[in-house]
């Protein structure tokens, strides 16, 4: 339904005031063109006066033309100030802008963007200067009349139309992933067969705080006893890893004989190469597309540092007090009390290798390194140290060494809190 109104009859200001308040509740729907709303706009500033108006006058004709042109205030506004200026012509208000009377033509057409095409696929892609020259070498000295639009076509717009949906439809130039070549480390897995001194290391983050990094904990674990020494740094560049790798392998009751990690830079280089080369361990880092390579110290990163550490961010200024606490209370408790389980690998009658867990396979690393003594497949540092370490764990119950481990975590964690409260 179309309501058409005339307004003549609203003569002064303050019948347009009560006509405002009386249809506040109502929409208008402009209908008709802008033309006709241009003219509209017209009479009512003309036959009000609105040059000569007071703020107050002028805002209520602004309200009004608002509500029944259906135009924003803005526009308004802008189409007022318009009036103004030209309020003199016959037609003060007239349309600024009008559609296009017909597109820009394209000066490359599709049969163009088809000879871009096999011009690439025979050439592989060349440069963007080196395909020009060939379009201008196809026109002008092979007399070739389809190259004659490309002939001119410049060397920053031909990258332009291999951007294009029509090149990238017919023509689609896919790069292979080039394979790491780095000559440090074997890519291969641990071969332990069954023996001690062969240790997974990873590193985990612990949190961004305003786009500071955290500490590093560093977690190295053996892969048949799972004797695991975690460590803490401030970053993992080499002037921090290097030592506390040093300190890592010493606090290892076994020799060490493979080290294996991912392909990280931080332990992928040729510092960390010559460490492990003058102490004569082998170095070995995970393949591609075989992601259980490291997963035992990835596992322990979630069983063991999430698990305590959390995941909050810790200011690296901590760094030593957490490694610290490490080397004294955490890694004792993780490898003489702390139980793991341990698989029982059989192969199927078609090859497979299946893996079970048993209750009665639950032991500590102690008790995993114990008997494997018996079997002759660790190398102690020295002939006494599997006697202290079982001197060390009957010192205190399982319990008692978790409750003593969680006191000194607890004292860590109130330091950060108490310094930060400080600050």
């Amino acid at each position: 339904m179309v309501i058409n109104m005339n307004e003549t009859k609203l003569c002064t200001i303050e019948q347009i005031e009560q006509f405002l308040i009386a249809s506040a509740d109502i929409v208008f729907a402009a209908h008709g063109n802008d033309v006709e709303r241009y003219a509209h706009i017209s009479r009512v500033l003309k036959r009000f006066d609105y040059r000569n108006r007071n703020k107050r006058g002028r805002g209520v004709l602004l309200r009004y033309l608002q509500r029944t042109s259906g135009y924003s205030r803005a526009q308004v506004t802008r189409l007022v100030k318009q009036w103004h200026a030209n309020r003199l012509a016959v037609t003060p208000l007239v349309k600024r802008y009008k559609a296009p009377a017909a597109p820009f033509k394209r000066k490359y057409t599709a049969s163009d963007i088809g000879l871009l095409v096999e011009m690439d696929k025979a050439h592989e892609n060349a440069c963007g200067p080196a395909t020009v020259h060939l379009f201008k070498r196809a026109f002008n000295d092979y007399a070739d009349p389809r190259y004659e639009r490309l002939a001119n076509l410049s060397t920053s717009h031909l990258y332009n139309l291999r951007k294009t949906a029509g090149y990238q439809k017919q023509r689609t130039h896919f790069t292979k992933t080039d394979p790491v070549k780095n000559s440090i480390g074997v890519r291969k897995a641990p071969q332990p067969d069954g023996r001690a001194g062969f240790v997974r290391i990873d590193s985990v983050h612990q949190g961004d705080e305003d786009g500071v990094k955290g500490v590093y904990h560093i977690t190295c674990v053996d892969c048949i006893t799972q004797w695991q020494v975690e460590s803490c740094v401030e970053g993992i560049s080499e002037a921090f890893l290097l030592p506390v790798l040093t300190l890592v392998i010493e606090q290892f009751p076994f020799v060490i004989e493979g080290f294996h990690s991912d392909n990280g830079s931080e332990y992928i280089n040729h510092k960390v190469a010559k460490l492990l080369e003058k102490l004569r361990i082998e170095q070995t880092k995970s393949r591609s597309r075989q992601s259980n390579d490291n997963a035992l110290a990835e596992s322990k990163n979630a069983s063991v540092v999430r698990k305590h550490m959390g995941y909050a961010h810790i200011p690296k200024k901590y760094a030593q007090a957490i490694n610290q606490f490490y080397q004294t209370t955490f890694n004792p408790w993780l490898n003489l009390h702390r139980p793991c389980m341990f698989a029982t690998c059989k192969t199927t009658a078609k090859g497979k290798l299946v893996k079970t867990y048993k209750h009665a396979d639950v032991k500590t690393p102690l008790e995993a390194l114990v008997m494997l003594e018996k079997q002759g497949l660790a190398k102690f540092k020295t002939a006494s140290i599997l006697t202290e370490l079982l001197i060390e764990a009957n010192d205190k119950t399982d319990l008692a060494a978790a409750q003593e481990m969680q006191r000194e975590k607890g004292k860590l964690f109130d330091s950060f809190i108490k310094k930060k409260r400080r600050a």
